[in-house]
């Protein structure tokens, strides 16, 4: 298994950084990482979506957890290996909330895959979440 986890803590509300991460559709508004997105559902578990990461070939991903304002995992199923994120939601000191990205890399080809394709996934991670964070503390106000 390969794995990595990046947090941060927000001025935002789990609600506020909750309604960013429902809508789907406007991910690319807060994540350079996805030139565009595409989703087959409502968010909830077994919905399929569509990301197309810039310059590259579109990868299908698959809701597979949803806890309301706590978490959501997804998934993306490459055979011998699953990449797996999970996105969660914690309260932290002073009122602030802490936003943990957390992706594992499993299956009979997660410890040749996960080396490759791990830090790949996860390198923009920072930039990402705080992009995310920015807007969730934009919203509130």
């Amino acid at each position: 298994m390969w794995e990595y986890e990046y947090s941060v803590e927000t001025a935002a509300s789990a609600s506020a950084v909750w309604r960013q991460w429902s809508d789907v559709a406007a991910w690319p508004q807060w994540n350079e990482g996805i030139e565009s997105i595409t989703i087959d559902g409502p968010f909830a578990v077994g919905t399929a979506f569509t990301m197309t990461p810039p310059g590259e070939e579109p990868i299908l991903m698959r809701l597979t957890e949803i806890v309301e304002g706590e978490l959501f995992t997804d998934e993306a199923d490459g055979g011998d290996f699953v990449v797996r994120t999970i996105h969660r939601l914690l309260p932290a000191a002073e009122g602030r909330t802490g936003i943990i990205y957390r992706t594992e890399i499993t299956g009979p080809a997660a410890d040749h895959v996960g080396p490759q394709v791990g830090p790949e996934i996860t390198a923009d991670f920072p930039q990402v979440v705080a992009a995310l964070a920015a807007l969730a503390e934009r919203a509130e106000d």
